[in-house]
């Protein structure tokens, strides 16, 4: 019969460890750890530029719909011509807008509860905290960096500002601007 010492058991030769230490244990958990916690903040970057592509894309839609409103009307009224800048007195509706320059200063959002509006001058239901700001000046023709009196120009820039206030934001914050001049 053989002795085994029971404080101090060899192997045999030849014979092979089997499993692994403690630190090698604990050298995969932080490397498997460190890989878990790469993956999950890769996925929020992503979902935070996710977020972001979304709202970039749904600013420059609701600016698009302005343009396409006022790219079809004329510059200035067709009865009264640059006499009366922005509204006039009898154009109560939007539907009563007919020209460019009535939408100087117009707003339109959802918490106003007149937008934001299409090019069909329809409201976009479902789009809570957007806003459509718009701005119409009249420029010098010869210099379009230059911005003249209302009305006293045939040439007109059109800015529109799109807006958006989540539930978390203190204040609108504008997600696009959109400008052009006016080529009737």
């Amino acid at each position: 019969m053989r002795r085994f010492d029971i404080r101090h058991p060899r192997p045999r030769r030849g014979a092979t460890r089997r499993g692994f230490t403690l630190i090698e244990a604990a050298l995969a958990t932080v490397i498997i750890g460190t890989g878990v916690l790469a993956m999950v903040f890769a996925q929020q970057t992503f979902h935070r530029q996710n977020d972001w592509a979304q709202q970039s894309a749904i600013a420059m839609r609701l600016a698009g719909e302005i343009r396409e409103l006022a790219i079809n009307l004329p510059r200035h009224d067709p009865v009264t011509g640059v006499e009366w800048w922005g509204t006039e007195p009898n154009e109560v509706d939007l539907d009563d807008w007919d020209d460019v320059d009535d939408l100087d200063g117009a707003i339109f959002s959802a918490d106003l509860g007149n937008g934001p509006i299409s090019a069909m001058r329809t409201i976009l239901l479902d789009m809570p905290g957007w806003t459509q700001r718009i701005e119409v000046e009249s420029i010098d023709p010869f210099d379009l960096s230059t911005t003249v009196p209302d009305g006293t120009s045939a040439m007109l820039r059109v800015r529109v500002i799109v807006q958006h206030q989540s539930e978390m934001d203190l204040a609108p914050e504008e997600v696009t601007r959109l400008e052009w001049v006016q080529p009737r």
